[in-house]
């Protein structure tokens, strides 16, 4: 085909031809707009309905993290009144040591030799003298009982009975300089110069701080945390009689407060080792009403220790600083102590105890009412008595 040919192949195109292919194609690049147009508020959509569940799952999250916080802090909180309850019902236990001696006469009958009286020893040696060997031991305790076994008087009219005994009010320094915190007043030589020199007694003991109880007269001590409750019970005169009082001297300190309660007993027969029917009955009256430790003295002797109910009787401590006796022929005594834990206002059963075997006097020959404690085989011998006693319980 030629160049001619080519050209006369073309057909030409008419304005109404081109007018309409024009139409079309602003309708297609309309279609294209709208279609993109759409596309865009399309995908606009999409990413409104991407941002708001973003937003919600988020604060979904947030909620439950709120709530998961919430619970946490519920929980801490109950922890915490846990933790608070717990406080309040369990304490730290709290132990307490208490020695216990026996008969402590601080002064003399008037018709001894004076000059080997304990009053003698007073004068020349002063109040620090007497309880010199034992007081470490009393220092290092939270509470030491003993039996004052005597008056503290300037009482003139003794009693008519074979041996009355009393010193001046200020030989209660011997007891505080001894680190001596309480004393029984209930036995057989409270009243050796008549009522009077009882309250004397009682008002001197009381001059100088010194706790005392004995008869109907109760005591409850504060005792580093611990209420000590103290019941002091004469059983000479009365047997058995005297049990409904001491079973109404216990329940008294019990309604006081009283988490460890102490009985001392005046009883029994003078020289004798073993303890009669009478003070095993009230002993085991005295622990089956409440009593925790039960003490005794009056034989002048040791007796035997007996566990009763997981609780320590202990039937005679023996003389102590006994001015009553300027050469006894049984010099043989013991310091008892218990170690008694309460926790949470109660009691812990337990049995922590020691035994020191003593001599009323720092001579073998005679009595300088200086208690001693014993060491090496003569303390294994005061063990050995105690023992023995102990044997038939």
């Amino acid at each position: 085909m030629n160049k001619g040919e080519g050209q006369r192949g073309k057909r030409p195109v008419s304005r109404a031809e081109r007018m309409r292919r024009k139409r079309e194609r602003l309708k297609r690049r309309r279609r294209i707009a709208i279609a993109i147009l759409c596309g865009m508020v399309l995908l606009l959509i999409l990413i409104i309905v991407g941002i708001v569940a973003l937003v919600r799952h988020f604060a979904g999250g947030s909620d439950t993290g709120d709530k998961n916080q919430g619970q946490a802090s519920d929980l801490t909180i109950e922890q915490q009144g846990e933790e608070e309850q717990q406080t309040e019902t369990e304490t730290e236990p709290i132990s307490i040591t208490i020695s216990a001696a026996g008969d402590c006469t601080l002064g003399t009958d008037e018709y001894f030799d004076p000059s080997t009286s304990l009053n003698a020893y007073y004068d020349s040696n002063g109040a620090a003298y007497f309880f010199q060997n034992v007081k470490s031991i009393f220092e290092a305790d939270d509470l030491t009982i003993v039996n004052m076994e005597g008056t503290l008087t300037e009482e003139t009219s003794r009693q008519d009975k074979t041996y009355a005994f009393k010193g001046p009010a200020e030989y209660t320094q011997i007891l505080t300089e001894g680190s001596v915190e309480a004393a029984n007043l209930a036995n057989n030589h409270s009243h050796d110069y008549g009522d009077q020199s009882y309250t004397d007694t009682i008002a001197a003991l009381d001059a100088a701080g010194i706790t005392n109880f004995g008869y109907d007269r109760t005591a409850v001590m504060d005792v580093n945390g611990v209420k000590v409750g103290l019941v002091g019970t004469y059983e000479l005169a009365d047997g058995m009689g005297c049990e409904e009082g001491m079973i109404a001297n216990i329940k008294a300190v019990e309604e006081q407060g009283a988490q460890i309660v102490i009985v001392s007993f005046h009883w029994g027969l003078e020289k004798e080792n073993y303890p009669t029917e009478n003070q095993v009955n009230l002993a085991h009256s005295a622990i089956d009403n409440g009593a925790d430790l039960v003490l005794g003295h009056h034989p002048h002797v040791l007796e035997g220790i007996e566990v009763y109910n997981g609780k320590n009787i202990v039937y005679s401590l023996g003389n102590f600083c006994f001015g009553g006796n300027s050469n006894p022929s049984d010099k043989d005594t013991m310091i008892f102590q218990q170690t008694f834990t309460v926790q949470n206002g109660e009691l812990v059963e337990d049995n922590v105890t020691n035994i020191i075997p003593c001599s009323v006097s720092s001579e073998s020959g005679y009595n300088n009412y200086q208690p001693t404690p014993l060491q090496g085989d003569e303390a294994e011998r005061v063990r050995g008595r105690i023992e023995e006693y102990s044997s038939g319980f």
